[in-house]
């Protein structure tokens, strides 16, 4: 029964944490970003391949999916008036294949209004615009029958900081004007980036806001492009910002949470978007949901997670599947990941909080302002004083919990980040004792070493559960065994949440 009762707790506990709800679609290859989003062998305009992506997305429940573009380099993916098409002649169109799949799973499409030329394209011309309009034209007479015809996509990707600009309110207003005229109950997204830069604190930001004409603003996290250095703590900050912004406006609140990380160089056309490490996305996910986000949508599920067995797969190799994995165990409540998701949200208490705590190699004095044992979390930040750091060192640390008690779960957290070539530990052991000198081993926990890691700093947990222990003392054993540097900022002894 108390085996239940926990499963139980963490599945709820999990639940929390919003999951990924909507995706982007790109159908065709633009520049390098795309080497494995459109890879080489596969016809990215086939309906085959669409109707299979929308039937795998929505298995892994996706309920929106938002077509970044239906025209490129002036050729249509949809029967166009005007423009030549881009797929192979006697075919269903690629907008036709995943409508009408849509239509099938019970996925909601937000229909774009782009592009009228190309990627580049700048919706506050007026050319630009006109294109637009008569692309919105078209696709609401196609397809505003089809169940699935939920809204429209405007790719007017404009800047939100230091606030939107008067210019990108005049433009996207005048566009859901249109899209208002053709369709009234069609809801209207915008997916604006520059998150980073906004100014909250003089009321202008709201203002701007506020007189947009949007149904949905859906913020670009950026966390993926990495636009400043380790940028989760600053993120969460501001969508807490964007909380208070939205709740004195009727435009609902989403996250577009940025799934990815950078083959080569960092946020440059001559590289390919991988997976993100899944831990680092995981804080993400916690850290829009904490805020309090409508939905949460990501650019994106489809070519950067890809179903392991799927007919036809795209995505990089390997990774894609290994992302897909890591996401569909969180939703299940499967392995850590219910624990760390947690850990982002600073719910976490555990029996070995204020317990002493010896090591039988010291910190570093460097990094040396954290205590494993004050239930205290850092951030992905190596300068929170919250972490600890070992250099050219393992970590041994012994708790003494003062007295003989239960052992039902153990965990220990840790920090990576690459570029200050602080890396997660090879293997971590968890062992107990009675008298703190016969020690028995209950767990060696071989850690993920996430190889997308150029860029990014995140957090990662080794744990040990379902335990049946009684014990004095717990002794923790974290392998350095690749970089300079192992962080950890807490151990857990019977963690909840």
């Amino acid at each position: 029964m108390a085996l239940m009762l926990a499963v139980t707790s963490l599945i709820q506990a999990q639940n929390i944490t919003k999951p990924v709800r909507g995706t982007f679609i790109n159908f065709t290859y633009q520049d390098e970003r795309n080497k494995y989003m459109n890879p080489e062998g596969i016809d990215a305009k086939s309906p085959e391949l669409w109707r299979l992506k929308i039937k795998e997305l929505s298995e892994m429940g996706i309920e929106y999916v938002v077509l970044m573009f239906v025209a490129n380099n002036a050729k249509s993916f949809y029967p166009s008036d005007f423009m030549p098409p881009a797929w192979s002649a006697g075919k269903e169109s690629p907008v036709d294949a995943v409508m009408n799949a849509a239509d099938e799973h019970n996925i909601k499409v937000f229909m774009s209004t782009g592009w009228a030329k190309d990627q580049d394209d700048n919706p506050r011309i007026p050319e630009t615009r006109a294109i637009q309009v008569k692309i919105m034209h078209e696709t609401a007479k196609l397809y505003s029958k089809h169940k699935s015809f939920y809204g429209w996509y405007l790719p007017c990707e404009d800047v939100v900081g230091p606030y939107l600009s008067q210019k990108a309110v005049d433009a996207v207003n005048s566009l859901t004007s249109e899209a208002k005229s053709l369709i009234p109950k069609a809801k209207v997204l915008i997916s604006p980036y520059g998150l980073r830069l906004s100014k909250f604190d003089d009321g202008i930001f709201a203002a701007q806001i506020a007189k947009l004409n949007v149904d949905i603003i859906a913020y670009q996290d950026e966390i993926g492009c990495v636009v400043e250095p380790m940028p989760l703590p600053h993120m969460k900050d501001n969508f807490i910002h964007l909380r208070e912004v939205h709740n004195k406006t009727k435009i609902e609140l989403w996250s577009n949470n940025e799934s990815f990380t950078w083959e080569k160089g960092l946020n440059v056309r001559p590289s390919a978007l991988i997976p993100a490490p899944f831990p680092r996305f995981l804080s993400q996910l916690v850290g829009v949901s904490k805020a309090g986000v409508d939905e949460v949508i990501s650019f994106a599920v489809c070519g950067i997670l890809d179903k392991p067995d799927s007919k036809i797969p795209i995505g990089q190799p390997f990774f894609a599947a290994q992302a897909y994995q890591d996401y569909m165990d969180w939703k299940e409540g499967k392995g850590r990941w219910p624990l760390l998701a947690a850990s982002f949200s600073g719910n976490l208490k555990h029996d070995a909080i204020s317990k002493s705590l010896i090591f039988s190699y010291p910190p570093s004095s460097t990094y040396s302002g954290g205590n494993l044992t004050d239930g205290k979390f850092g951030v992905e930040d190596y300068t929170d004083k919250n972490w600890l750091g070992f250099e050219k060192k393992d970590i041994v640390a012994t708790i003494d919990m003062g007295t003989e008690q239960p052992v039902k779960s153990l965990a220990a957290r840790f920090l990576t980040y690459k570029l200050k070539n602080i890396f997660l530990p090879t293997s971590v052991e968890f062992s107990v004792s009675e008298d703190g000198k016969n020690f028995k081993t209950l767990k060696t926990v071989i850690m993920d070493q996430y190889l997308n890691d150029r860029y990014d700093c995140w957090i990662d947990m080794a744990t040990a559960d379902h335990l049946n222990e009684n014990a004095r003392f717990v002794r923790v054993y974290a392998i350095n065994g690749i970089g300079q540097w192992i962080f950890a900022d807490e151990i857990l002894v019977n963690a909840v949440f």
